[in-house]
């Protein structure tokens, strides 16, 4: 034991706080990280440009072009990750056979063997998620809410089969499989009906989940956003459409984006709300900067205070927390690993909070004494722990893990 931790040991101790438990629960929660931060959400079904309100920025070199490349990609980053990592994949990311095409409304879980196979080989999870964009049948810039009865009904396709394949990874993987479902639908001005393309939705939405499943080991979410490039007017699926959708459906969790609010509205906020009334929520963790720009993220105040809340509320087991942006400004596998390690800095530093303390003096109302202690623990040496915690986990700490992205970068990412 290093001399750093020692100290930092017995400092928390002082506040009732066993560090050595703190680290043994931080290795059990698990953060799903997303495939797409390696390919800038190209996938493997379409050659076209992103599409449906989203856009990468940046033209780092390195790219993964195949399956194989992404794989790789990944798989170091994952080395780089303490703790406990599931795999989120978008249904763009089926692995077809040499010559075969299938399209998204007759994918199959044999199109997602190979990744089974990748999580199987880490004794990781798999997240899912239907995509509905980046295709052709996008018309005007609308899917499930389309008054085009076709263009719905391939959509409601293209959600069932994801449903079909999403029990596939729960049951090959023996874990919980999280299927969000989020579309861009929505008008780029004022449009002339904002009711109409949300009972379609809903009703979209209502023959997708027609599909039977195993609900205790498929948990199926929907995602709100409040706008999307060449949507700024409106969008079908915004926070009070979703939240609404998942409390009359028995069974559906809403997820909730930290870059799909308004600037001034945090999610760190709405955590307990909704755990009021919701066994489960889900969240993406992400960084909008004014809006949602899907940055890496950094262990910023909203970060913190969302771990804060998930601790707080006792939510490890009802709150399943992933990573979603894509930055192609800087090395895509270091991207990954920042991210995730500081979503895991902040759940840690979270830990580290006697929160029945501070609950006590706010019951009391004793509101000097509690910005004493909240403002006294930002000093404490929770760099100590976190360092512990690396080195337990087998991963390197923080100023030596990149020297393996360089050397990568090197040998494999600059010679694509």
């Amino acid at each position: 034991m290093s001399k750093g931790y020692e100290e930092a040991k017995k400092k928390y101790e002082l506040l009732g706080i066993d560090t050595d438990q703190v680290i043994d629960k931080l290795k059990t929660v698990s953060v799903s990280v997303h495939c797409w931060q390696g390919d800038d959400v190209k996938g493997f079904d379409q050659d076209g440009p992103l599409t449906g309100g989203i856009q990468t920025t940046g033209n780092y070199p390195g790219r993964a072009r195949t399956p194989e490349e992404l794989m790789k990609d990944m798989a170091l980053a994952m080395s780089m990750m303490p703790g406990t990592q599931k795999l989120n994949l978008h249904a763009s990311y089926a692995i077809f056979d040499e010559g075969e095409f299938v399209d998204r409304d007759k994918i199959e879980p044999k199109h997602f063997k190979k990744w089974v196979e990748f999580a199987k080989e880490r004794k990781i999870g798999i997240d899912f998620n239907p995509t509905f964009f980046s295709h052709e049948m996008v018309k005007d810039g609308l899917t499930l809410t389309s008054p085009d009865e076709e263009v719905r009904k391939f959509w409601i396709e293209h959600g069932k089969a994801c449903i079909r394949i999403s029990e596939y990874f729960a049951k090959e993987t023996g874990k919980t499989c999280v299927m969000n479902i989020w579309i861009p639908d929505g008008y780029k001005d004022v449009p002339g009906d904002r009711m109409g393309p949300r009972l379609r939705y809903k009703d979209s939405l209502e023959k997708i989940l027609s599909e039977k499943y195993d609900r205790d080991i498929v948990k199926v979410c929907v995602e709100s956003k409040v706008f999307g490039i060449g949507y700024e007017s409106y969008t079908a699926g915004n926070a009070e459409f979703t939240l609404g959708f998942a409390a009359t459906h028995k069974g559906v969790i809403p997820l909730m984006d930290n870059g799909h609010y308004h600037p001034t509205e945090v999610v760190s906020d709405k955590i307990s709300s909704l755990l009021c009334f919701f066994d489960e929520i889900a969240l993406h963790i992400t960084r909008p900067v004014r809006w949602d720009s899907d940055h890496v993220v950094i262990l910023d105040d909203e970060t913190k205070e969302l771990a804060k809340e998930i601790v707080r509320c006792d939510g490890f087991n009802r709150v399943y927390i992933a990573l979603d942006y894509f930055d192609a400004s800087i090395n895509r596998i270091a991207a990954w690993v920042i991210g995730y390690r500081n979503v895991q800095k902040a759940l840690l530093s979270a830990m580290l909070i006697p929160h029945e303390q501070e609950k006590k003096l706010q019951d009391e109302g004793r509101y000097t004494e509690l910005m004493i202690l909240q403002e006294q623990l930002k000093m404490y040496p929770i760099g100590d722990v976190w360092d512990r915690y690396c080195d337990e986990c087998g991963v390197g700490d923080d100023a030596s893990w990149f020297e393996r992205v360089r050397e990568y970068e090197n040998t494999v990412l600059f010679n694509r």
